[in-house]
């Protein structure tokens, strides 16, 4: 079964300049079917049509809210009665927290940990029992370079914290379901043009922090959503528990 015959699932990929909208388009240009998830059903359903009629692929558009166990199960059981079998999880729903540790309490940490890591629990576990059973996945989590260097582009403990958290769940779960074919990865973007960075990261501390990268420029969605695109390739099954990062070489280890 080839790549034009699966369904690619990414969630949280409404967001007119966000990374997961620019994934689902290039997934949708290497040939995927695609289902769009976001909070946002109106989004969602225009992101769809959008990419039914540039990439005449088949895509859906739907609500769903990651954190709610129920709502994700009733999304999954929809896609596997009405759509190609899912052969690729983007997990890329996610929120920041700019708060600094002296000042979080436990309500903003769970909030963060809960979209970002258990988020990609609820889909993930519904979804990874179906590639393993068929031979074939890509998984893809979205993570952060804030995972890998403690914070310092614009999320704080929290939000840095529940990052590495995906990438040690990418990791392991490599380890667990290789051998069915099922490949997991991580992208860890650094400075990202996108809604989420855009307002916060201006003027001369946008400036600042381009400083510090080598290649002189912020990134673009469509440099995340190419790599993904890569990983989720059939050619690509050899790649797994892997991290990669896109930070335009301002954090080199």
């Amino acid at each position: 079964m080839s790549v034009t015959e699966m369904t690619a699932v990414v969630t949280g990929s409404a967001s007119r300049r966000g990374i997961g909208r620019a994934t689902a388009h290039a997934l949708a240009a290497g040939g995927w079917n695609i289902a769009v998830l976001d909070l946002d059903e109106a989004a969602a359903k225009d992101t769809a049509d959008e990419i039914t009629h540039r990439h005449h692929v088949r895509a859906v558009g739907l609500a769903c809210d990651v954190t709610d166990e129920t709502a994700v199960a009733m999304v999954v059981d929809t896609l596997t009665a009405d759509a190609s079998p899912i052969g690729a999880l983007v997990n890329n729903a996610g929120i920041t927290s700019p708060t600094r540790f002296l000042d979080v309490d436990g309500a903003e940490w769970d909030r963060v940990f809960d979209v970002n890591v258990r988020g990609a629990f609820n889909i993930t576990r519904r979804i990874a029992p179906g590639m393993a059973e068929r031979g074939f996945g890509r998984i893809v989590f979205l993570s952060s370079v804030s995972a890998e260097r403690g914070g310092g582009v614009f999320g704080g403990v929290a939000y840095s914290a529940a990052k590495a958290a995906q990438l040690g769940f990418a990791r392991a779960l490599a380890r667990e379901i290789g051998a069915q074919g099922v490949t997991v990865n991580s992208v860890a973007p650094g400075l990202i043009d996108t809604d989420i960075t855009g307002g916060a990261l201006e003027g001369e501390r946008k400036a600042a922090l381009i400083a510090g990268v080598p290649v002189g420029r912020s990134g673009r969605v469509t440099d995340v959503a190419d790599l993904i695109t890569y990983l989720c390739r059939e050619e690509s099954g050899y790649i797994t528990g892997a991290t990669y990062d896109v930070n335009g070489g301002s954090h080199i280890h």
